[in-house]
């Protein structure tokens, strides 16, 4: 939307990097089957801009999981407006922490088949 963006209708980044870590969240409290927090963003690149109109969409990958912690790679693409061309824009890892009730880390269950 205009009010995400910059004078020349670019999106800012980060509100892009936001839509990133909310799909983190997502991704991460399926696997870890509860809460989870970011606790870092490392490598984050952007690489071409995203513009008003265009379709975001952020697709994550978990490549490494810790005790508690979650490695995430993240990519998001942008869906030009009025067209069918979609275009990496950013890609970033994410790393990403699972939390009890009480606000303590806690192990990530072991994922079952």
């Amino acid at each position: 939307m205009p009010a995400d963006a910059n004078a020349a209708g670019d999106i800012f980044g980060g509100w892009v990097m936001a839509q990133m870590d909310l799909a983190c969240g997502i991704a991460g409290a399926e696997r870890a089957k509860g809460r989870i927090v970011t606790a870092a963003v490392n490598a984050m690149a952007f690489e071409k801009p995203m513009h008003v109109g265009d379709t975001l969409s952020v697709y994550t990958h978990i490549t490494k999981i810790g005790r508690t912690s979650l490695t995430m790679n993240v990519e998001a693409w942008a869906q030009r407006y009025l067209s069918d061309l979609m275009e990496k824009v950013t890609y970033a890892t994410f790393i990403m922490v699972a939390f009890d009730e009480d606000g303590n880390p806690t192990p990530i269950p072991e994922e079952t088949t």
